[in-house]
């Protein structure tokens, strides 16, 4: 299963990329997650604006927000 298809919750991630440059390198956990925002600790991101960097069973995935546009429960059905 792609990590695009799973559920970010909990996930720690890094912003590696971003059209805001002052997001790149801001780090923690997703809170919740909606159709288009990632929501950590202390802020919310638009998906489609970030590239993040996530660590899922020691391994290392980028990942551009746009391939995980829309709602968690609709994206891990595909």
């Amino acid at each position: 299963m792609r990590l695009e298809n799973k559920i970010l919750i909990g996930k720690k991630i890094k912003i590696i990329e971003a059209k805001n440059k002052a997001l790149i390198g801001i780090e923690g956990k997703v809170q919740d997650e909606t159709k288009n925002m990632l929501i950590l600790e202390n802020k919310k991101l638009i998906k489609d604006q970030v590239t993040i960097k996530i660590s899922d069973n020691n391994k290392e995935y980028i990942i551009k927000g746009k391939n995980i546009r829309g709602k968690a429960e609709e994206r891990i059905k595909k």
